[in-house]
């Protein structure tokens, strides 16, 4: 997430000063691979490299194959990196990484291709999903273009670029199938004259992590949130302590009550919390609007005596949880790695959220049976148009 929001900020700025850019974008692999398809990489004219595709093995030789795009004219390019072979003669990068990488690659002086910068961007700002459907390849003599789009927006929103009609629909189709999903996937088509490759990408705003504490050891968990690309709220009722000077970094401060949360805020499925009030009455306030709210996550700090204690006194005040409002609190809060000082604390609980979000258990990854990353995104079907 913080990639591509530093990718879309540069690309701005780059656009208001005239630099020439370009995008590199991962759009199938298979094997072994650092990067999965949607991973980008924006590229100036005066050498900037902004994102990765690779563990840093690819992005020179991507950045020479957009000199031509970048200084000169022509039309995007998918270039195919294959580093599945031991020796890796072809590219000379001994990778051993047992993977092919296709990349796309286009200049932004393009309007279309910057088209999918500026949807991702009003995604992230009205705090949208979205699916970003882009035509990787194209064999046979048909209208349809490499690069060419379709994006699909949550409220309805359709923008169409993929001049062939038929395609065009069933694009659309699976692009509404993937935002129901929620997963990024990659389609064949049999076209009338050939066949056409698609990467269909699911664009989720960034995640909102709400922080009820502003203490000393809410600082560094927001610090760790903010390196994620996370939009950071701090809530607390001491004057003193909801001061930007303090938190500089939080996307929003908020001066309030327990009792008044609702009033200053809004929530929604991509909406985690924690609580670090150090307060017994607030976190007994608190984890029944929280709890209520549907949050996937609702992190709650201290030990298990006080977690205990605090279903008891809900319990005898009339609010029992239902089991799945117990699956979602997480108490106590974070991974157990060892962590003592605030700075490791807000280490644990990071990682746990984003375990939790991304539907992983936290264990070692030499402990994982399968491969690292789903293979959701190879070909599903071949799909007649």
């Amino acid at each position: 997430m913080k990639e591509l929001q530093s990718i879309i900020k540069t690309f701005k700025q780059c656009k208001q000063s005239g630099q020439r850019t370009a995008l590199a974008t991962v759009v199938k692999t298979s094997g072994s691979v650092y990067r999965k398809p949607g991973a980008r990489m924006l590229m100036t004219d005066d050498g900037q490299m902004i994102g990765a595709i690779s563990g840093g093995c690819l992005e020179s030789n991507v950045f020479e194959q957009a000199q031509t795009l970048m200084f000169y004219s022509g039309t995007p390019t998918v270039v195919k990196y294959d580093t599945s072979s031991s020796d890796d003669i072809i590219w000379g990068f001994g990778l051993g990484c047992n993977g092919v990488v296709s990349v796309l690659i286009e200049s932004l002086d393009d309007v279309e291709a910057s088209s999918q910068l500026e949807f991702i961007a009003d995604c992230f700002e009205q705090n949208q999903q979205g699916v970003v459907a882009t035509v990787f390849r194209v064999e046979g003599k048909n209208q349809v273009q490499v690069a060419s789009r379709l994006f699909l927006k949550q409220d309805g929103t359709i923008i169409n670029g993929i001049e062939d009609n038929q395609l065009a629909h069933k694009v659309q189709e699976d692009a509404q199938r993937a935002l129901h999903n929620k997963c990024s996937r990659i389609e064949s088509y049999l076209l009338v004259n050939g066949i056409a490759e698609v990467l269909f990408e699911v664009i989720q705003p960034p995640l909102s992590l709400l922080i009820f504490g502003a203490g000393h050891d809410a600082i560094p968990v927001v610090h760790f949130a903010k390196q994620l690309g996370w939009h950071t709220t701090v809530i607390d009722n001491r004057p003193g302590y909801t001061t930007g000077d303090r938190f500089p970094v939080a996307d929003r401060i908020i001066f309030c009550n327990p009792e008044h949360l609702e009033a200053h805020l809004t929530f929604n499925p991509r909406m985690v919390a924690v609580l670090m009030t150090h307060k017994y009455t607030h976190d007994l306030a608190l984890l029944p609007i929280l709890l209520s709210s549907g949050l996937p996550y609702v992190g709650l700090l201290g030990p298990k005596t006080r977690r205990e204690r605090l279903l008891q006194d809900l319990q005898a005040s009339g609010f029992i949880l239902t089991p799945d409002q117990l699956q979602r609190l997480y108490s106590p809060v974070g991974l157990d790695i060892g962590a003592e000082t605030p700075e490791e604390i807000a280490l644990s609980i990071v990682a746990e959220i984003q375990a939790v979000i991304a539907n992983r258990c936290g264990n070692s990854l030499r402990q994982r049976a399968g491969a690292i990353h789903s293979q959701d995104e190879e070909v599903k079907c071949l799909v007649s148009v």
